[in-house]
């Protein structure tokens, strides 16, 4: 049914035109470059019913191949790796009130894991809605309340024309400004006058409660990179003014997650911030080498091809377990491999990585002084005493006090993070190429 599907959509799009220049070859190009027909008749000018059956004689035992491994954008459906026990932690703590408060390095899959348990919660419980908000590109405080008010208005309904009234009917004390694109599922803003705002805070932040109980349905709010928020001019008193109003609603429960660890626990463990024991906070710890392995040797065998356990292994091991990482460095290996993937291939494949990220890299060392780099050479050499006299005179770190402060640069940047035995790279393919690029491990 779906080769018939694709057969049928190709010959609708190409009727007149050449193949090449087709929504369908933009859509599916990636994944069919190799088959038979395309080799032949890659010339040719689909006008007519005939050159429809020999493009269908050739294609009909082709398979649509679909690419195994995500990376760059939220993992879903089977490119999702085995987090069972961290999902029913998520639905359950969301769906019995409890806020709470995700932590993980970059790229680990928290994103992709708040994702598909909300998306489970929904379909198991009909009263539970959910609202996602991302806190990353937020600028100011005013972006803040004008992002809050237009995703919480479009969970309201499932129809564009329906938020229109709901924003009327909720936002009414604000004369909310609504704009619609070509397409208003993607393209809908709100608004809202600052100093209107700014008299009304407290009802905006009430907002979640008052959309729970007109539509009688419990909300959950998800705001992915939290801690950037800590970052805006006057966020000491958003602080505040959030905790005081969220903690007093009875049908919103809130999921703030964030991938600055530091940051996150300042604001949620101090006792002295405003949201201090505002809920429980997970760690997201890193999946599984064993979950790894039987999802890449699964991923190969699905599409053809053949990876052996002991070199899946060898690729987990290689980037730490990175869930960024694995899924490129398996996506490239994948990639170069005809039929069964070797040492070999497993080597050029962690360079292509390398190189895929070089412009990060260097960007990122470029920003740094000497004797930040100089103390990241000093990490990289597993030096745990970093303020002895002979690690200082080594690598030419500077005195205690410029070593206090250019570790807290470097965790700042999630370039290092502390551990029960000293410090190590957050990022274990950067950590690959700076003991390369630097010479270290005694080659400096």
């Amino acid at each position: 049914m779906a080769e018939q599907f694709i057969i049928v959509l190709f010959v609708s799009e190409c009727k007149s035109t050449e193949w090449y220049n087709t929504k369908w070859y933009k859509e599916y190009s990636t994944e069919w470059y190799n088959t038979r027909w395309l080799k032949i008749y890659s010339t040719i000018w689909l006008k007519n019913q005939k050159i429809f059956y020999i493009f269908a004689a050739n294609f009909k035992n082709q398979k649509i191949m679909k690419f195994p491994f995500q990376y760059g954008k939220l993992a879903e459906g089977n490119s999702f790796v085995n987090r069972i026990n961290e999902k029913q932690m998520l639905k359950n703590n969301l769906s019995a009130g409890i806020n709470t408060m995700l932590i993980s390095p970059r790229r680990l899959g928290k994103s992709s894991l708040v994702k598909a348990a909300m998306s489970e919660l929904e379909k198991e419980n009909a009263e539970i809605k959910v609202c996602f908000i991302d806190a990353f590109t937020i600028k100011s405080e005013e972006e803040f309340y004008q992002t809050f008010a237009r995703e919480l208005i479009k969970i309201t309904d499932s129809k564009w024309e329906k938020w229109i009234s709901m924003a009327k009917k909720f936002l009414s004390a604000f004369s909310p400004k609504i704009s619609i694109g070509a397409d208003p599922m993607t393209d809908f803003s709100i608004g809202l006058e600052w100093k209107t705002i700014k008299e009304n805070e407290l009802v905006l932040l009430n907002l979640p409660e008052k959309i729970a109980q007109a539509k009688k349905i419990r909300l959950v709010v998800c705001i992915d990179e939290f801690q950037n928020l800590a970052k805006l001019e006057d966020y000491e008193s958003l602080e505040k003014k959030m905790r005081s109003v969220w903690q007093h609603q009875q049908n919103v429960t809130y999921c703030l997650f964030g991938s600055k660890r530091h940051m996150m626990m300042d604001i949620f463990n101090s006792s002295s911030k405003p949201f201090y024991r505002f809920g429980q906070i997970m760690f997201l710890s890193k999946i599984a080498e064993n979950e790894w392995v039987n999802f890449i040797v699964k991923a190969f065998e699905t599409t053809g091809k053949r990876i052996s356990e002991t070199l899946s292994l060898e690729l987990v091991q290689m980037v730490e377990s990175h869930s960024w990482y694995v899924q490129q460095l398996a996506f490239f290996v994948w990639n170069l491999t005809k039929n069964e993937a070797d040492t070999e291939i497993l080597q050029q494949a962690i360079e292509q990585v390398i190189d895929a990220n070089l412009p990060l890299y260097q960007s990122e060392c470029d920003a740094l002084t000497a004797s930040q780099l100089n103390l990241l050479v000093a990490v990289a050499n597993n030096e745990q005493q970093l303020t002895a006299v002979e690690t200082m005179n080594r690598y030419k770190v500077g005195t205690p006090q410029n070593i206090s402060k250019n570790k807290k640069v470097l965790q700042n940047r999630d370039i290092i993070e502390k551990t029960k035995d000293g410090f190590t790279f957050l990022d274990p393919v950067f950590k690959r190429w700076f003991v390369r690029e630097y010479k270290c491990n005694g080659f400096r």
